[in-house]
This record gives structure tokens, sequence and C-alpha cells, in this order.
């Protein structure tokens, strides 16, 4: 079975267990979702189509993750004036599993279950990296304590002793080459 949804000014086609990448939407990882403008269902050669929605048709969700998306640039550029203009945007977006779509008297639900790991440490894991490659720490995923900080050494008593006692001794200087060339010189 599967639905026509509305959200984020875009329609979308999904079935339960879809990943849907969409708009923003509030809420933190984890929190239930629900998107009540459903467009059209249909299973086989039923269809349901709305006007414009189906009454009480309603596709439910878990959101995995709020992210960025791609990188869009936005370049602008008059000819002959010198104005060049290079900008850059990445939009919000955010991942959600579909659970269940309920309507027209159908039902169909996902079995499975949610894994709320970030697209950021999949990535690293599918290039052998593992977490350890991800600039920053998700609280959700960890669940051990931090390691306490590194001490700064504390000089040993021997090299302390043996400081003071190579700044009492004065050093003395080479002479320059320069000047014992010039003496030799004078000399003859």
């Amino acid at each position: 079975m599967y639905a026509v949804i509305k959200t984020g000014g875009k329609q979308y086609r999904v079935q339960a267990g879809d990943l849907l990448v969409v708009e923003k939407l509030e809420g933190e990882p984890g929190a239930a979702v629900a998107f009540g403008e459903v467009l059209m269902l249909g299973e086989g050669e039923a269809v349901t189509v709305g006007a414009p929605t189906v009454d009480g048709a309603v596709v439910s969700g878990t959101l995995i993750e709020t992210r960025k998306g791609e990188k869009v640039k936005i370049f602008k550029k008059i000819r002959r004036q010198g104005y060049r203009r290079t900008r850059g945007h990445r939009q919000l977006e955010s991942v959600v599993r579909v659970t269940s779509v309920v309507g027209a008297g159908l039902e169909a639900k996902w079995e499975g279950s949610i894994d709320l790991t970030p697209k950021v440490i999949l990535d690293a894991r599918a290039r052998g990296l593992g977490d350890a490659a991800v600039p920053f720490s998700i609280p959700a995923a960890s669940t051990e304590a931090a390691p306490a900080p590194k001490k700064a050494k504390a000089p040993k008593a021997a090299d302390a002793a043996a400081e003071p006692a190579a700044e009492a001794a004065p050093k003395k200087k080479a002479a320059p080459k320069k000047a014992a060339a010039k003496t030799e010189e004078g000399e003859a």
C-alpha cells in the first residue's frame, strides 16, 4: 500500500518502511511525526483520490535526524561590468522513517526497528573510518563518559637542579673567524 502526501510544499509517494527526506520538521530525534495531508492512497489497482485530501487517512513516521542538505551555489554576473558575486546555501532537512499508512479502510505497518544513527556516522563507517572520524559527539548515540583532560608534566628533580647550575656558569663565545683573519693580515 502506498500514499501520496504533501509536506513542505512538495508531494511524496511513500510506503511503510520508506526513508523520507523532507523540509525541516520540528521535534527531536525519535519523535513521532504524522502527515495528515494525504492526497491519494493506492493498493494494486485500487486507488483512492482525495478531493483535495483523503478523509481520515494518516501517514505516521519517526523523526531520525534534522541536518543540513547539499550545498547550492548561487553565482551572479553582469557582463562587462566587473560584477561577480558568489553565495552558498544549505537548506535544513529532516529524515523520517515511515512506520504506517492508514486510510480508506486499509492499513500498512512497518515491523522493522528504527535506528537513530545519523547520516554523518553512516557515511564515515562506509568509508572505513569508524565513529572516530566524526568531528562532534552525538549525545543520543554515545553513553560513555568523556575521559578527563591530561595534566601538564611537572619538571623532574634532576632537570630542575641542572638548569640553575648551567645559568650560573658563564659561557665563552668563540671569536669570529673574520676578526682572526684580520689580525693575521695586520701582522704580516
